[in-house]
């Protein structure tokens, strides 16, 4: 029997175990497919809520304490393990300026530098825009992270300290007399008296057997990656809703959509020509560069955008980390961090109440 049994292997159950493990837990990690294979690989990887006004202090308190900690994680990921997450500083720049006014105020009350750039000066900083884009705002301190070489990192980081289960599906949450005793999987039953679920969209199928389960549903998303030229565009770059996301290496991602289809995950012709035609409108030059992919994943959405990180009600011993939509990657360190909290009984990083999983969404 392990200390804790984290069930879902995505950015966020991996980041959990390794939380748990670093502070002495022997720990179990079951995931149905393959690890970091639903939509923390197909994430941009922006390490900042996409208009981070827009979302309330609760999620700006998790993303921010994420963002103070990925310079440090991406380096010790990089020295357990070979794989270099690619954490870069490229600056989002944001082209819809209808909320001016909101975002600066934001960017005051949470020390996040923003400055207005326009005219000749924004197509200085970016070239390669559009004519008729002619002012932005700009947050430097914004960077991003390659997703699926972050997922692999920490899945090495962890894969030799901890019991690794893949492509087993839990069936059951295990329960006797309020308390949580393991789960059921077609394998056989695995012990633990301490669960942590971690299962992104899929929660709330998991947890229904219980009575209850947290207001979490999969939102597809589709995106497109550019096969593009190192240094061809330089910043995140938000318009209408839409960003773009250069990679080191020159291939540009640009997404996405937002879809209620249920746990649809298959990729649309329709979706693929509309990204396309918003991503050239935005950066003509994409016109003349060839689409190298076009792929969909599933969000885990919250009523609020709020995550549930806590206890679930009734049944001592498991607790939710899951309910992220689209801020998994950006507030995935600070997650994982309060969820260990909970579990271990330690001062939490932050205050629980928000994440609560009764808590008023």
């Amino acid at each position: 029997m392990s200390d804790v049994l984290v069930v879902g292997g995505g950015i966020i159950g991996l980041l959990t175990a390794r939380e748990l493990v670093e502070s002495g837990a022997e720990v179990t990690l079951i995931e149905m497919g393959e690890t970091g294979r639903e939509s923390s690989w197909a994430g941009g990887g922006i390490i900042s809520p996409i208009y981070p006004w827009r979302y309330p202090d609760a999620v700006t308190a998790l993303a921010t304490w994420s963002q103070h900690a990925y310079p440090e994680l991406a380096e010790a990921l990089l020295q357990e393990t070979g794989i270099d997450p690619e954490l870069t500083l490229s600056g989002m720049l944001v082209l819809d300026m209808e909320e001016h006014r909101v975002a600066v105020s934001w960017a005051k009350r949470h020390d996040q530098p923003i400055e207005m750039v326009e005219g000749s000066h924004l197509h200085e900083i970016e070239p390669q825009l559009g004519p008729g884009l002619t002012r932005g705002l700009l947050l430097p301190r914004i960077a991003q992270v390659r997703t699926p070489r972050l997922t692999k990192a920490v899945r090495r980081s962890v894969e030799e300290r901890i019991e690794l289960r893949e492509n087993e599906e839990v069936l059951e949450l295990l329960v006797d007399g309020g308390q949580v005793t393991g789960v059921r999987t077609p394998d056989g039953t695995i012990q633990a008296r301490r669960v942590v679920i971690c299962t992104g969209a899929w929660t709330a199928k998991l947890l229904e057997q219980l009575g209850q389960a947290p207001d979490i549903a999969p939102v597809r998303g589709q995106m497109i990656l550019f096969y593009g030229k190192p240094g061809q565009i330089n910043h995140i770059t938000l318009h209408r809703e839409q960003y773009l996301i250069p990679r080191r290496d020159g291939r540009m991602l640009f997404g996405s959509t937002l879809e209620h289809t249920g746990f649809v995950k298959t990729t649309t012709a329709e979706a693929k020509e509309a990204l396309y035609r918003a991503a050239f409108e935005m950066f003509p030059v994409l016109k003349r560069t060839p689409i190298e992919d076009h792929w969909a994943g599933l969000r885990p959405s919250s009523p609020s955008g709020i995550p549930f990180i806590g206890a679930y009600p009734g049944v001592d011993g498991l607790v939710i980390n899951a309910g992220h939509f689209r801020n998994g990657l950006v507030t995935g360190p600070a997650s994982a961090r309060l969820a260990t909290d909970l579990v271990l009984g330690r001062t939490p990083i932050l205050d629980p109440a928000p994440y609560a999983v009764d808590a008023a969404r």
